[in-house]
C-alpha cells in the first residue's frame, strides 16, 4: 500500500503542473488589459500603469509569469489581487464557507441519494423504483439556477421557513436550502448510479452463493451487495466533492453566499487573474487528493483489491 501511495503522489505532480499551466495560460491570454480595466473610463497615468504591470509581472512573457507564480505558490504565496488584497486572505475567507456548503450538499447526496438508489435497486420494477426514476429524471431535467429560484420562492418567500439569502454563513441551518439545491443534480445521479449497480450485482454469482448459504438478508445486503455496489458510486462521490466546491457559482449567486464560487465569478468578470488562478490551483489540489482517497477506499470496499 505504501509503495502505491508514493507512486500515486508522484503521478499527481505532473498532473498538477499540467493543470495549473493550462489554467494560467488561458487566464493570462484572455483578450483585454486587466490593468486598464482597473481604471475604467478614467485616464490612467502611463507611469502608474507601467508600475502596476511590473508589480504583477505582466510585462514579462506569460511562460515566465507562470514560473514566477509557481515559485511563489511553493512558498504559500498566491499573489496579490488587483485590489491590493493578498489572494491567500481572500481564499481564507471564501473556502471555509464553500467547504461548509459542499459538505451540507455531500450529506444530502449520501443520506438521501444512496438510500433512494438502494430502494430502487432492490425493488426494481415496483412503484418505488418508478417513483425514484421519475423524480430523479425531473431533477436532472431542471437547470440548477431554475431549481434554486423555485426553492427560494417556495421555502423563503411563500412559506417563510428560511431567509431568501444566507445572512450568516457560519450557521449550518441557513445552508440547508442552498446545500440541497447544490446537491440536487449529483443526488439524482447518485441514486441512479446506485440503482444500476445494485441491479447488476444482484445477478452476480457471489449473490446467489450467499443466498444459497442461507445468510440473513441484512448480512447479504450490507456485507456483500452494498459494499461491491458502492465502488462506482464512491468514484463519483469522490470527484464530485471537488466539483461541488468549484461548481457552486450559481448556487452561491442565488443565495448571496460569499464563497469560492461567488468570488471566482466576480474575479472572472473583472479579469482578476491572480485570484482566479489561486482559487483554481487549490481546487486542482482538492481534486487530486480526492482522487487518491477514492482509490484507497476501493481496497476497503472490496477486499479482493490489493495495491502492490
Amino acid at each position: 500500500m505504501g509503495h502505491y501511495v508514493i507512486r500515486r503522489v508522484l503521478q499527481m505532480i505532473p498532473v498538477f503542473f499540467g493543470a495549473t499551466f493550462l489554467i494560467f495560460m488561458m487566464v493570462y491570454m484572455l483578450p483585454g488589459d486587466p490593468i486598464a480595466a482597473m481604471f475604467g473610463d478614467k485616464a490612467a497615468d502611463p507611469a502608474q500603469v507601467a508600475a502596476l504591470r511590473h508589480k504583477y509581472h505582466l510585462d514579462e512573457p506569460w511562460w515566465k509569469q507562470y514560473f514566477i507564480y509557481m515559485g511563489n505558490v511553493f512558498q504559500l504565496d498566491f499573489g496579490t489581487s488587483f485590489t491590493g488584497r493578498p489572494v491567500s486572505e481572500i481564499m481564507a475567507d471564501a473556502f471555509p464557507v464553500t467547504i461548509r456548503l459542499a459538505f451540507v450538499a455531500f450529506f444530502f447526496e449520501i443520506f438521501i441519494g444512496l438510500p433512494l438508489g438502494l430502494l430502487a435497486g432492490l425493488k426494481r420494477g415496483s412503484f418505488a423504483d418508478t417513483g425514484v426514476l421519475l423524480v430523479t429524471l425531473v431533477v436532472i431535467s431542471i437547470p440548477v439556477f431554475v431549481l434554486g429560484y423555485i426553492a427560494q420562492t417556495i421555502f423563503a418567500t411563500n412559506l417563510g421557513w428560511v431567509t431568501p439569502t444566507v445572512q450568516d454563513s457560519t450557521d449550518i441551518t441557513q445552508l440547508i436550502l442552498p446545500g440541497a439545491v447544490l446537491a440536487s443534480l449529483s443526488l439524482a445521479y447518485v441514486a441512479r448510479l446506485t440503482r444500476t449497480s445494485i441491479g447488476e450485482n444482484l445477478r452476480a454469482d457471489y449473490m446467489r452463493t450467499a443466498i444459497a448459504k442461507g445468510l440473513p438478508r441484512r448480512t447479504i445486503i450490507s456485507r456483500h451487495l452494498l459494499r461491491n455496489s458502492l465502488i462506482p458510486v464512491v468514484t463519483f462521490l469522490g470527484t464530485d466533492l471537488g466539483a461541488l466546491m468549484g461548481g457552486a457559482i450559481v448556487t452561491e449567486g442565488i443565495f448571496n453566499i460569499a464563497g469560492v464560487g461567488n468570488i471566482l465569478y466576480k474575479a472572472i468578470r473583472t479579469k482578476e487573474g491572480p485570484t482566479v488562478v489561486g482559487i483554481v490551483t487549490v481546487l486542482v489540489i482538492v481534486y487530486l487528493v480526492a482522487s487518491l482517497v477514492v482509490d484507497l477506499l476501493y481496497a476497503i470496499l472490496d477486499p479482493r483489491i490489493r495495491y502492490a
